[in-house]
């Protein structure tokens, strides 16, 4: 046949013949590798080239059939078992979910971005961190990085550059780093805390030490003391959520201690301020339930 260059000319003479060994897609289960003989071209336009395949990629390991087959996978599969089943190396597998996601993932349009939501995430069983970073509105992710200090997420700060100015509101856990590099490089966007992190910090900081203060003055009474210590799962779990055993418990711990109740009351109260559609709801809502003062 005759031998083409990648520019597409035809070759003006055959410099080389050379081997290679390719992976193909399995057949009836088995793996397939195919040792081809390649030839190395002179042409016109380019000097000395490898001849153009239309089944095989320039300096690919694999042919476009079997990197066909893993782009397919990819959706339905983690890399590591697509690599068990095809005997390709994860490495490479990962560069193809690169490439495919590159084609399939729409374009950040930067300038348009008004609001963005910021978290953070476990990988590695807990040990270590990543930031993932979305746009509000569309819910599409556009940057996901390794970390979760400022350091670790300016690169993204930096790719949004002079677009941070257009950046309305960003949604965030109470993370201080995330806080302090949005100050920064978007002067006009105001902070807005999410409801789960608000109300963990609530449980964490005001319920647990009036829980602990409450048990601390009830030290001359044992029982008493221990019914409040060990209240505050049902004290911090959602309500709707709790068995009847645990409402039981959690009727009688308000029922005995006013200044749990109140905290409890303040708890709930919270929530009910963050589910307020507007900032006028919102002020009626305190204004019905605290007053003017």
């Amino acid at each position: 046949s005759i031998a083409k260059c990648p520019c597409g000319l035809k070759a003006q003479a055959i410099h080389e013949y050379q081997w290679r060994n390719v992976k193909e897609a399995t057949l009836l289960g088995a793996p397939v590798e195919l040792s081809i003989q390649t030839r190395r071209i002179k042409c016109s336009n380019c000097g000395i080239k490898t001849e153009r395949l239309s089944w095989l990629e320039p300096y690919a390991r694999i042919t476009n059939r079997l990197r066909s087959y893993i782009e397919q996978l990819l959706p339905l599969l983690p890399i590591k078992h697509i690599a068990q089943v095809t005997g390709v190396h994860w490495q490479t597998i990962k560069e193809i979910d690169k490439r495919r996601l590159q084609q399939v993932v729409p374009q950040v349009k930067w300038g348009e971005l008004r609001q963005l939501v910021m978290d953070e995430f476990a990988i590695f069983k807990g040990h270590r961190y990543a930031t993932v970073i979305a746009d509000a509105k569309s819910h599409q992710v556009i940057w996901i990085g390794l970390g979760r200090s400022r350091k670790d997420i300016r690169p993204f700060f930096e790719q949004l550059g002079e677009h941070g100015k257009n950046i309305e509101a960003v949604a965030m856990d109470m993370n201080t780093a995330f806080d302090l590099e949005v100050q920064e490089h978007c002067p006009n966007a105001r902070i807005v805390y999410d409801l789960f992190h608000v109300v963990a910090k609530f449980g964490r900081e005001v319920m647990d030490r009036v829980r602990v203060d409450q048990a601390n003055k009830l030290k001359q009474d044992k029982k008493a003391r221990q019914w409040v210590k060990r209240s505050r799962w049902v004290l911090l779990k959602n309500r709707d959520n709790l068995n009847a055993q645990q409402e039981s418990y959690l009727t009688e711990i308000l029922n005995m201690n006013q200044d749990l109740m109140t905290t409890y009351l303040l708890g709930a109260q919270l929530k009910e301020l963050w589910r307020c559609g507007s900032g006028v709801v919102a002020l009626n809502f305190r204004l019905k339930t605290y007053g003017r003062t």
